[in-house]
């Protein structure tokens, strides 16, 4: 994939990840975005230790991996947060 597409799956799962756990987290585009494709590349990660796949392109599975391992970043950023 290439750097274009990356950013456009990290708008989406960003975003979607946010629909799905709303909260009062950093917002604005740019955030959502690095969400995302972070989240992309943990979930992309998770994937691959479970035999689930890896995140490749703009599929189901991908999106999938993707969403969840933005989750798993909104989580922890709550949990670091709430300690404060």
């Amino acid at each position: 994939m290439g750097i274009l597409s990356w950013i456009v799956l990290g708008l989406v799962v960003g975003a979607l990840a946010k629909l799905i756990m709303p909260g009062d987290d950093p917002g604005g585009i740019i955030v959502t975005i690095i969400i995302g494709i972070v989240g992309a590349f943990l979930g992309g990660y998770i994937g691959s230790i479970f035999g689930l796949g890896e995140v490749t392109g703009f599929n189901f599975g991908s999106i999938l991996l993707a969403i969840v391992g933005a989750l798993i970043l909104l989580i922890l950023y709550r949990l670091i947060r709430k300690k404060r």
